[in-house]
């Protein structure tokens, strides 16, 4: 391996569980070829057949572990007693088998033997140190030898812990970094060679107490599992995060850190499994991948009904989703919360209080600073904010004051009472242990929107949008409504972004640093004018949306979209009017509006059917186009990957595709800064289509579904005004239609539709629970 181009090119996988098998999806999503080894069982005639049905699982389960169904051909199953050799032409070697220190040494001795010299090895325990895992083991292999540990599912979780000795060569650690980085999406944090490193140190004391603490205070699982989103913590929560994880796990975790750690060490004051969870391991209640877990799918009545165990007596009961009246938004509200007598509040005080302290503790043992550690928590456990980011947000003064009037231990780092970052002259700091503030260092290439907007003011912005200077006279247009949906405000800023930027700049992106891109229109606005029969109101919102995005896509610069997770309805629309995309690897995009009862009005079927219609492989006439277009659009596909909206054709050919978010602006920055010369519009559209022909075969289609059972009579309805959208109405083929007359055809279905009972039904159920209605 050539370690100064961090040129991997070739890896192999020894363990077929499910984390090894899933490192290999992720090794074969970046396009690299890997083996993929485990055991030969006994008594079996095939003796690949551990590896061959991992990658046919990987293959069916969801979420899954493969951008795309083509990636699993790049990786070749195999077995330790005879693919060995294959080793041989490899440049990194990972092991992920069995927690057992003999079985591990013993690989290690064979890899020894048949690696190459520059052959990085590393291991992907989660338990197991370092020191032990090499003892007795020749110096040299102790110099390529490392650990990278993974979390699960390795294709999601952007964290990758690493860990090197002193012997371990640092080219070969940063040749792993890089290419973890640029290639696999993964934010590598150096973690010292301590139990459970970061992640797992932090994230079981937090798991064990936040459990303990709730048998003691009599607390519903729902009830301790809500709390915890108050500290922007997932819903999982406690309970559901143990649910995933499987209870089954915990006990071998806990054993390791009862040997591993200092008797000191305040994880032994939670290293206890409640008599509870013992039961339930016996009986199988582990989890998800168990006959449940604290939480299960009952079948009742012929229904599957969510329970929950009671913690105290142990029986099911219906589960009881727990609301807290207001979650705390500024710091006062937080403080106030946290010293209430409520019993949720005292919970999430005595769960968050001991996590943030036992964290402030493990400094320098676990990690160099804070940032490592807010970074695993980020992006290893989806916390909102790592403990030191939620120490800040309490404020440390109010933390320690706490601390010191209920006679607990204040951490050194705490004690001088600093806030653990600040910004100063646009820069981020946080403070080390001497009570310096040192910058926080970002990776070459690495543009973040959170950077940006230390740095500057926004150029223009209002409640739903905002547009920044990200330099070299690029702006950024960043949409920050709740799920970043669509109004009036934000079509407004388009607007007013397209002349910003013709004044002052050379080319728009549009970006933000949010979970999802856009999750479409904002709908309760179209229910209220749905309830006021204000139909002008409608009218004027499909108007303002099909000329703001026109314009846009006509703008004198270049546009280049940088979407990652949801981009749903009017968000995807605005994509398929960009000069180009710039997409994170988790992009999830779609039409969906029929889910609602509508169809795409801002331009969405224009814009989708000419992709259709321009695609150099499909079969010769419009039909075909029209066909693909009508099936997407309307059975409300979305792609699971950017790599299947590029099949899909969301994406182009020539759009780009980013495996890290971190670097997911800078590289739509410079793609569009590629695009600035000699740019031009691109010219408007004309669409051939067959009107009647194409509406009879659809409508034939939409008869068989409905006959065969597969769509609802008012799935019927919407079909047919979308087939009346895509066939071209009543055109004649001889006679071209303009971007105008299929943006007409938009607005008339949508007017049709947005008038029905059926449609309005839609819209209230999915407002109100979330999910579609299929009525």
């Amino acid at each position: 391996m050539d370690v100064n181009k961090s040129d991997i090119k070739k890896v192999a996988v020894i363990g077929a569980g499910v984390m090894g098998s899933g490192i290999a999806a992720q090794i074969a999503n970046a396009g690299i070829p890997v083996f993929l080894l485990d055991i030969v069982p006994k008594d079996t005639d095939n003796r690949n057949t551990i590896a061959e049905s991992a990658i046919a699982k990987m293959l069916k389960v969801d979420p899954a572990p493969f951008m795309h169904k083509n990636n699993a051909r790049l990786v070749t199953p195999g077995n330790i007693e005879d693919h060995l050799s294959w080793l041989a032409d490899v440049d990194w070697v990972i092991e992920a088998v069995v927690e057992d220190l003999s079985i591990k040494q013993a690989l290690y001795q064979k890899l020894d033997n048949i690696c190459r010299p520059d052959t990085l090895v590393s291991s992907n325990t989660s338990t197991l140190p370092l020191k032990l895992l090499t003892r007795d083991m020749p110096d040299s292999f102790k110099q390529r030898f490392m650990i990278t540990h993974f979390f699960n599912p390795p294709r999601y979780m952007r964290l990758l812990e690493l860990v090197s000795s002193t012997q371990t060569r640092p080219e070969l650690v940063d040749a792993v970094s890089r290419f973890a980085d640029t290639h696999l999406g993964k934010n590598s944090v150096t973690c010292k060679d301590t139990p459970g490193f970061i992640g797992n140190r932090i994230g079981v004391y937090w798991l064990q107490y936040g459990l303990l603490e709730a048998i003691k205070l009599g607390l519903t699982v729902e009830q301790a599992d809500a709390v915890m989103t108050v500290f922007g913590i997932p819903k999982t929560g406690v309970f559901g995060l143990l649910d995933l994880v499987g209870l089954d796990l915990i006990p071998h975790i806990l054993d390791g850190m009862k040997l591993a750690l200092r008797k000191d060490d305040a994880f032994h004051q939670v290293n206890t499994l409640p008599a509870l969870v013992q039961r339930m391991i016996a009986d199988g209640y582990t989890g998800r991948k168990g006959k449940g877990g604290f939480y299960r799918l009952n079948e009742t009545g012929g229904k599957r009904v969510k329970e929950s165990i009671n913690l105290q007596t142990g029986d099911y009961q219906s589960s009881e989703k727990f609301a807290l009246p207001d979650l705390p938004k500024t710091q006062d509200e937080l403080r106030t919360f946290l010293s209430s007598d409520e019993i949720v509040c005292q919970y999430g005080w005595n769960v968050l209080s001991n996590t943030l302290a036992y964290s402030a503790g493990l400094i320098p043992e676990i990690a160099d600073d804070i940032v490592a550690i807010d970074t695993a928590m980020r992006l290893g456990y989806n916390w909102k904010y790592g403990p030191f980011e939620l120490l800040d947000r309490i404020g440390v003064d109010w933390f320690v004051d706490r601390l010191s009037a209920e006679n607990r231990n204040v951490p050194p780092l705490l004690a001088s009472r600093h806030n653990m970052y600040k910004v100063d002259s646009g820069k981020r700091l946080y403070v080390d242990l001497s009570g310096n503030y040192q910058p926080v260092r970002r990776t070459g290439g690495v543009l973040l929107l959170s950077d940006i907007k230390l740095s500057a003011p926004a150029v223009l912005e209002n409640p739903s949008a905002s547009l920044w200077d990200i330099g070299d006279g690029v702006a950024c247009l960043e949409f920050h409504s709740k799920m970043n949906t669509l109004d009036m405000d934000s079509l407004a800023m388009v607007r007013q972004s397209i002349e910003k930027v013709k004044a002052d700049f050379s080319a728009l992106v549009i970006h933000n640093d949010a979970d999802n891109f856009s999750a479409g229109a904002n709908l309760t606005l179209l229910v209220q004018a749905i309830h006021t029969q204000d139909w002008p109101a409608v009218e004027q919102l499909i108007k303002q949306g099909q000329q703001t995005y026109r314009a846009l896509k006509y703008a004198p610069f270049p546009v280049v979209a940088a979407p990652s997770g949801l981009a749903l309805g009017g968000g995807c629309e605005i994509l398929l009017h960009c000069d180009a995309i710039q997409a994170h690897a988790e992009l999830y995009i779609g039409l969906v509006e029929v889910g609602v009862g509508l169809v795409p009005g801002w331009g969405g079927c224009k814009e989708y059917l000419r992709r259709w219609l321009e695609f150099s492989r499909r079969p010769g006439g419009p039909m075909p186009a029209i066909a693909q277009a009508f099936e997407t659009i309307g059975m409300a596909k979305v792609s699971k990957s950017a790599a299947e909206a590029k099949e899909m054709l969301f994406l182009s050919t020539t759009d780009g595709i980013t495996m890290n978010k971190d670097r997911l602006l800078a590289d739509a920055k410079a793609k569009a800064l590629k695009l600035v010369q000699d740019y031009t519009p691109p010219e408007h559209a004309s669409f051939q289509l067959p009107g009647a022909s194409a509406r009879a075969a659809m409508d034939a289609v939409i008869h068989n579904y409905k006959l065969a059972g597969k769509i609802t009579d008012y799935d019927v309805e919407i079909s047919q005004q979308l087939a009346d959208v895509l066939s071209g109405g009543l055109c004649d083929i001889t006679e071209p239609l303009t971007e105008d007359d299929l943006l007409n055809l938009e607005l008339n279905a949508f007017l049709h539709l947005v008038q029905q009972p059926g449609t309005l039904a839609r819209l209230e159920h999915l407002l109100k629970t979330g999910k579609p209605l299929r009525n």
